[in-house]
């Protein structure tokens, strides 16, 4: 055996939400798993973009953090003892012995597996990045694509560039701790829930922010990394500064499956097409759950990729255990059984 093989009953690519629940759930099967992530933490998006973001649409919470989601879900799984292996991304997927599949990382890393399930999100994803001069000598420091804390831009003077519910949710939420707020959009029209736009009116009509309209970014100015001001240009080009501490640019992700994409599943643009009522692919032992699935009628919710989580799993433990009978029990008759 080489000596980097682990052996598990199913593993798992993406630490999301319904990547960790999946945990939960082949653990209530008495399967053990192993799940890849090409973040350095568990949570997927919702900890690597919006941890301080409430979510509403989560059965018994009426408003649940992001993180505290994850903080829960993580907790769920635990019982189950999942390995992690995080910051490293599956680049290779290939069939191995009696019908089991084998998976290599680019760490070198390699799984020998009963099952696979893609919990992936849309794949590989990073931010849409401003054609901005220099803007690499800010990011990280003065430049950011996501808020992880709130409390990190009390009393500063922040450009928010964007106009679609990033930029208008997270100008809402830092107007209450930031110094001043600009607001820069290219269009009058903002893409965000009308509720949401409605308050951002408010809020610039009482002057406790500035909406900057139609503009968008031309310039950077700073040193060392630390801004001083961001240039903006209107649709004729005439230009203005607005002092700022740090820029926020909210222009969305940019989504690709990577690797995935030569897997050899069926896909259905940036989505693995899915049976309904398994969620396995069209390759056997290969299950794919939450945003990267598609099937008619897919509701791109978290709550449908529990729900997919679930069905994965009584699906995948034919497989694990080809001769056993499931006799189920309910979680509230038999408890959570140990790892």
């Amino acid at each position: 055996m080489a000596p980097n093989l682990q052996t598990t009953d199913v593993a798992i690519i993406g630490a999301g939400p319904v990547g960790l629940f999946a945990v939960f759930e082949c653990g209530m099967l008495k399967m053990r798993c192993q799940v890849i992530d090409s973040l350095a933490v568990v949570g997927g998006q919702c900890a690597a973009l919006y941890p301080e973001k409430p979510i509403y649409d989560i059965p018994g919470y009426p408003e649940v953090m992001a993180q505290d989601l994850v903080d829960r879900l993580s907790e769920q799984a635990a019982p189950f003892a999942p390995a992690y292996h995080l910051g490293q991304q599956v680049t290779a997927l290939r069939p191995g012995e009696n019908g089991r599949w084998h998976l290599t990382t680019d760490k070198g890393l390699e799984i020998d597996a009963a099952a696979v399930i893609i919990a992936a999100g849309c794949g590989a994803f990073g931010p849409n990045r401003p054609p901005l001069a220099g803007i690499d000598d800010y990011e990280g420091t003065s430049v950011h694509y996501l808020v992880q804390r709130r409390e990190d831009f009390r009393g500063k003077r922040i450009v928010i560039a964007g106009g679609g519910d990033s930029a208008v949710d997270w100008a809402l939420s830092l107007a209450e701790l930031a110094e001043k707020i600009h607001v820069v959009h290219r269009r009058a029209k903002f893409r965000a829930a009308p509720e949401s736009i409605d308050r951002l009116q408010r809020l610039a009509e009482s002057g406790k922010l500035d909406l900057v309209i139609p503009y968008q970014l031309a310039g950077l100015t700073g040193e060392g990394g630390q801004l001083s001001s961001v240039e903006v240009a209107d649709l004729e080009g005439k230009t203005k500064s607005l002092p700022a501490d740090v820029l926020l640019p909210f222009f969305g992700l940019s989504m690709n499956l990577g690797p995935i994409a030569d897997w050899g599943l069926n896909l259905d643009h940036q989505h693995i097409t899915v049976a309904p009522a398994t969620s396995e692919t069209s390759a056997k032992g290969i299950f794919a759950i939450g945003d990267i699935a598609h099937y008619p009628g897919k509701l791109k919710l978290i709550l449908s990729g529990f729900s997919e989580a679930a069905m994965a799993a009584h699906a995948i433990r034919t497989l694990v255990y080809p001769d056993e009978a499931l006799h189920w029990e309910y979680s509230t008759t038999k408890g959570v059984p140990a790892a």
